[in-house]
């Protein structure tokens, strides 16, 4: 089971908005509990922690999803290990939190975005809706037509206008894929880098309740 931190919401009980966030490349269960108090104090947090060991990889002494290649490619096998345990994680939720969720939203920052969204993609159902903080949507991941397949989620997709580790580009391309398969997509460019702003975490509650 992935190890994992947690924040209550002011009032936990069976309904409770789950909000699920995954951390970037090398980081830890630790660093996305910093957004806790831009979200809903109704929403429970729970940030779990890649499943790969960082540093054999080159990304220091964190965790990690899957392995890079290179642009919107990662190494497959590495990213359905994390979606195999992530899927096992999300089943697992009522036992450790204590009550049974309602509404779960999966997001995350760089590598947990990508991840979020693949998850989104290959098991629809499991999560309310997706948010993707400056990710990429892996070149392998198979979009679903949302016509086939209505449990597909609808997705948040903020990105930094100026984004030097995952190009605008990639955002662009990610997006066309999405939007051509009919998928409900709220897409928002920031004047930022490669990092998270309060607005946008706003902008994804704010669609989140919208959906």
């Amino acid at each position: 089971m992935l190890q994992y931190d947690q924040s209550s919401a002011s009032a936990p009980r069976n309904g409770t908005t789950v909000a699920v966030l995954l951390h970037g490349r090398g980081s830890h269960r630790g660093d996305l509990q910093a957004l806790r108090p831009l979200l809903p104090e109704e929403w429970a947090l729970v940030t779990p922690q890649g499943p790969h060991l960082g540093h054999p990889w080159g990304y220091g002494p964190g965790w990690a999803w899957y392995k890079y290649v290179e642009e919107d490619r990662v190494v497959e096998e590495t990213l359905l290990h994390s979606l195999t345990a992530l899927d096992a994680f999300l089943i697992a939720l009522p036992g450790f939190l204590g009550f049974e969720p309602g509404r779960i939203i999966l997001g995350g920052f760089s590598q947990g975005g990508a991840v979020s969204m693949a998850f989104a993609c290959a098991r629809p159902n499991l999560v309310t809706a997706a948010v993707n903080f400056s990710g990429f949507l892996a070149q392998s991941v198979e979009v679903p037509f949302s016509a086939l397949s209505p449990g597909t989620p609808p997705i948040f997709w903020g990105h930094g206008s100026r984004d030097p580790n995952i190009p605008h580009a990639l955002a662009a391309r990610g997006r066309e894929r999405l939007n051509a398969a009919g998928i409900l997509l709220q897409s928002k460019d920031y004047d930022i880098g490669h990092w998270i702003v309060p607005e946008e975490v706003r902008d994804a509650v704010a669609f989140v309740e919208s959906v």
